[in-house]
């Protein structure tokens, strides 16, 4: 096993197997701050994990979405677990269109505590958002342990997760 598959393996063991994890999504703002440059904006949501993907049951109409739609780049962060990245944010649509049937599945699984009572699914803007990682950085035991993944080529990326971005 090489270190990207290593590193795949933890989050896997941190997020998956049908956890409801709570992760910081950080988008950019709408508008720019004050100095026109661009705003960040963070929130905590709670999202399921699978294969490389977060996923969150949100409304299309909420900031986030509003603010995917015009910039699909995101940053992340798991809480309490030492792992951050960088993704891009899809909306996947309607909870209850068809082509979401297995997934919501999953979803409505990972959620039960609170799905029914926190979702409206018959408000078509009740949607999936997915969060494809692209890269992302473990760190376990305070830093000595790191993993930095390049989720596009499925490599380990240098030590800086925002290199070759331009």
């Amino acid at each position: 096993m090489n270190r990207y598959e290593d590193g795949l393996k933890l989050i896997e063991e941190s997020c998956g197997d049908g956890k409801d994890n709570v992760i910081s999504l950080a988008t950019v703002a709408l508008e720019p701050a004050a100095d026109g440059k661009p705003c960040p904006y963070v929130r905590d949501v709670d999202a399921y994990y699978e294969d490389g993907v977060f996923y969150v049951i949100t409304s299309a109409k909420s900031i986030k979405m509003r603010q995917i739609a015009k910039n699909h780049e995101v940053s992340f962060a798991v809480c309490f677990e030492g792992i951050s990245g960088n993704g891009t944010g899809e909306n996947l649509g309607w909870v209850l269109e068809p082509k979401n049937a297995e997934l919501r599945t999953k979803l409505r699984t990972a959620f039960a505590e609170w799905y029914d009572h926190a979702n409206n699914e018959k408000d078509e803007n009740c949607c999936i958002l997915a969060i494809r990682i692209t890269r992302a950085r473990i760190f376990r035991d305070h830093g000595a342990v790191r993993y930095n993944m390049d989720f596009v080529n499925e490599t380990e990326a240098e030590d800086d997760i925002h290199a070759n971005r331009g």
